[in-house]
């Protein structure tokens, strides 16, 4: 790993914020270098619930800015991301004694013409009984609505803009930690450490991005003269996985006493995906792992609508992240606005830094623009914007997306599997022909770990997508994990340990 000795862009955290304001910025002609302490995406990032969507509930809290924008970057994302995001279509169930049947149907003709012009069909109101979107509900529901959204891998959204970037010219520096940062001789002085060796090296830039997200503060605190001018709410969100509830391709939204709101997502073919709770936290160390007390909740609000009751006993997975929200003072951590807001911090004004706070999945790529129109004062003669038509690493699949890609990778190695092929296409997109190169059959491929997860792929991963440690491939970059037996998980985690230490640092 070459660690750079200036740059104009330091960016400090490797999540689907920092990652993508490296991926506009390089490709702008800036010099960039991004530093993460962990794996990408290891902490929010990989934590959410998977969505791209405009955030039907934000119009209660009447963030109507927040919404459009988000609406109108689901198109975006779904023509640069068609191998990882596809359309998925929503159904709520009309629960007596909580939002009223107009204030739904209202709220879902607003959603629709916020977002301009879709490609994906309209709300609509629809009967439950005797048709598939009621068939994993209890028969009490009769009524309900259905509306378009999309879902996302989100930890793979980052992985892919931070292969954009590199492919641009980014240093990406994976497992580095930030130390600490001065302004000396009208630059930054960074001083980070290489946690596989312990070496510790100097980064010089023009200019600065806190994207650290829950440890923003703790960073900002680390910039000497820097002071921040703003507060993180840490809020904490988990989810459960569990076997697949009902048969069908679409997704519920039910609400629970208090009118809050909880996914039930098809997942991975045989699951069924549910979040997410919000829980304030004191302490990040907090957010780690799924309570038992959000376990419950979920698992009984659930029960409330699902045909099939859900129990704690089902849960085959859960993951639990921090989500590093602007503080503005709302007590409800459900209504904390989960807009973004950029500052740039007190100090020198001719070595600037700017801290990122809040934003969602969805917006990552608008906060990734606006981030750099801040810093536009301090670039010398940077590109314009040009993210919204550019695929992502893999994503020219073709005007028919999925459909008309899939067919063609099956004619060029029919000695595959559909659903390996299909599993590769939805993780690499077209880079899926990187991997099977000229494999004829599965044996080509190497040692079998399992979940459709091959010893080529694997050694992909490690040497193109920074992938280190046995989760890093399972859990993140792909969800093999989940399909695994723990003697698959224990194998692989062997093998990676034999991989890893070839790698030069």
């Amino acid at each position: 790993m070459t660690f750079p000795s200036q740059v104009d862009l330091l960016i400090i955290g490797g999540g689907i914020n920092g990652a993508g304001i490296a991926r506009d910025a390089a490709g702008r002609g800036l010099s960039v270098a991004l530093c993460e302490q962990n794996d990408f995406a290891s902490a929010t990032s990989s934590a959410s619930t998977k969505l791209i969507h405009g955030g039907l509930r934000y119009l209660e809290h009447y963030e109507f800015r927040l919404v459009g924008e988000a609406l109108a970057e689901r198109e975006v994302l779904l023509r640069i991301a068609p191998h990882i995001a596809w359309p998925l279509r929503f159904v709520m169930p009309h629960a007596k004694g909580l939002r009223p049947g107009w204030m739904i149907r209202l709220g879902l003709l607003m959603y629709d013409r916020l977002g301009g012009k879709t490609t994906l069909p309209r709300s609509s109101g629809i009967s439950l009984l005797r048709t598939p979107y009621g068939a994993g509900l209890k028969t009490e529901f009769h009524k309900g609505y259905i509306y378009s959204d999309a879902w996302v891998d989100d930890a793979r959204l980052v992985l892919l803009n931070l292969r954009s970037a590199a492919e641009h010219g980014a240093a990406i520096l994976p497992r580095t930690r930030f130390l600490s940062a001065r302004r000396e001789d009208g630059l930054w002085q960074a001083e980070l450490e290489d946690l596989r060796t312990g070496q510790r090296h100097t980064v010089r830039s023009r200019m600065l991005v806190n994207a650290a997200g829950p440890w923003v503060s703790k960073v900002a605190g680390s910039m000497g003269t820097a002071k921040t001018k703003a507060g993180v709410r840490l809020v904490k969100g988990s989810h459960i996985v569990v076997p697949k509830l009902y048969e069908g391709e679409h997704a519920y939204i039910v609400q629970d006493s208090g009118k809050r709101i909880i996914f039930m997502i098809p997942y991975e073919r045989d699951f069924t995906l549910i979040g997410t709770t919000d829980m304030v936290v004191d302490d990040i160390s907090e957010g780690g792992k799924i309570s038992q007390q959000e376990l419950d909740y979920l698992c009984n609000q659930v029960s409330r609508y699902s045909a099939r009751p859900v129990t704690p006993d089902q849960v085959v997975w859960s993951y639990s992240g921090i989500r590093p929200l602007y503080d503005d003072g709302t007590e409800d951590p459900s209504a904390v606005t989960r807009d973004y807001t950029l500052v740039l911090e007190d100090g020198d004004v001719n070595v600037p830094q700017l801290s990122v706070y809040g934003g969602k999945i969805t917006t990552y790529r608008k906060l990734a623009e606006a981030a750099l129109d801040k810093l536009a004062p301090w670039m010398e003669k940077a590109g314009g914007k040009w993210t919204g038509t550019e695929p992502l690493p893999g994503g020219d699949l073709g005007p028919a997306g999925q459909a008309g890609f899939l067919p063609r990778l099956a004619a060029r190695y029919p000695g595959m599997p559909e659903t390996l092929l299909t599993a590769l296409m939805q993780r690499h997109g077209t880079k899926a022909e990187e991997i099977l190169g000229d494999a004829a059959t599965p044996s080509d491929l190497g040692e079998y770990f399992g979940g459709n997860l091959y010893e080529r792929e694997a050694r992909y991963l490690v040497e193109r997508e920074w992938a280190q440690q046995a989760d890093d491939v399972l859990w993140r970059r792909t969800k093999a994990g989940l399909h695994m037996s723990p003697e698959q998980r224990a194998r692989f985690s062997l093998y990676m340990e034999g991989v890893v230490p070839q790698l030069p640092a």
